[in-house]
């Protein structure tokens, strides 16, 4: 097991990544106020990894009330969230409750979002079972559901108690969900890490072939970098907002498509390959490079164009984000492979340009 430290004074807490760690009941049991947990956890997960969990957790005297969600993107709304404020009221939990997200993105945004807020907020901890959810979403606190005009539009920070990154959890792992994950994975590389970024080129094949050696590597070097830039920026006043590159035309494409129609790494990668070729055609980046970012987002499988939504449809979509300020759309643009950069304002003719060579016709 190794461990990544998010320093954040008395609201730090340690990333665990490793194998076996759904059976590490004495990693969760010292952090809880009382001896019960809410799991909330998704159709899929649950019957893989639930009762693995929660017999791991009766072994240290603690109870579990499972709370299972339907799948999917399109649930990450204010009824499921309803349902889990529901199950938490039957069941009589308290402010002494920790709610444990075990699942991918959509299962612990919302739990999070769930904890931010029942009784005022309780206690929380991330089990991600997707690569996605291990690299990105897990860590620094972000907790949302979606709005139709708009993704995780309503949301808190919230942070949690732990993370705890199974290895094992990939293995059962669809292709188009691991390939989502390598999406977030690649952008850590993007905006932060050239020789990382120049290491997942040589690495790729393993990591796609679920390579446990490469694949730990892969997330702990990118829970490395978030947890960094979350330590500075905890609420995205600042140099947080890097991490989201690509996501401002990728939210778009979820929005515009409607929510599951595409994975979110997946809405990522088209918008990575958007932000690149605008910081191209704005000089602040070698073709080169563009094309070095391309090329290993296609040989991951990902989408590196975004579906014809239209020029005008992308603007109006984009102006709802949440990184938009005073009607400005703010973009995360990149200097070169490794460094990247918080653009206020871009000419308009070049991002237009932009989405209409880097969409479907």
């Amino acid at each position: 097991m190794q461990t990544v430290r998010v320093a954040l004074g008395e609201r730090g807490y340690p990333i665990h990544i490793g194998a076996g760690l759904l059976d590490r009941a004495d990693l969760l049991a010292p952090l809880l106020p009382q001896p019960r947990v809410a799991v909330v956890t998704s159709a899929t997960v649950a019957p893989l990894y639930l009762d693995r969990l929660a017999r791991a957790l009766a072994g240290a005297g603690v109870a579990c009330v499972p709370i299972v969600l339907p799948d999917g993107e399109a649930h990450k709304d204010w009824a499921t969230l309803n349902g889990v404020f529901g199950a938490l009221l039957e069941r009589r939990c308290d402010r002494g409750t920790t709610l444990v997200a075990l699942g991918g993105g959509v299962v612990g945004d919302l739990a999070g979002f769930a904890a931010a807020t029942y009784q005022r907020g309780v206690p929380f901890v991330q089990v991600p079972t997707t690569l996605l959810a291990q690299v990105d979403s897990s860590v620094g606190g972000k907790t949302a559901i979606n709005h139709p005009l708009g993704k995780n539009m309503i949301g808190a920070f919230h942070q949690p108690r732990a993370v705890l990154a199974d290895m094992d959890t990939l293995a059962t792992l669809p292709p188009a969900e691991l390939r989502a994950g390598l999406a977030e994975v690649i952008k850590h590389g993007a905006i932060r890490d050239a020789p990382f970024f120049d290491w997942l080129e040589a690495n790729l094949d393993a990591l796609l072939g679920l390579d446990r050696n490469a694949l730990a590597h892969a997330v702990k070097r990118s829970v490395e970098i978030k947890a960094a830039v979350v330590a500075l920026d905890e609420r995205e006043t600042g140099p947080r907002a890097l991490l989201n590159f690509g996501h401002t035309f990728g939210h778009a494409i979820e929005a515009g498509l409607g929510y599951g129609a595409w994975l979110h790494g997946e809405a990522v990668a088209a918008g990575m390959v958007m932000a690149a070729e605008l910081s191209v055609r704005l000089g602040t980046l070698e073709r080169t490079a563009a094309d070095r970012l391309r090329r290993l987002l296609e040989r991951a499988g990902l989408p590196v164009a975004g579906p014809a939504l239209g020029p005008e449809r992308y603007l109006d979509l984009m102006a709802v984000d949440k990184k938009a300020e005073a009607g400005r759309i703010r973009f995360i643009l990149l200097d070169r492979l490794g460094e990247a950069r918080i653009a206020g304002s871009v000419p308009a003719d070049a991002l237009r340009a932009t989405l209409t060579a880097c969409s479907g016709k």
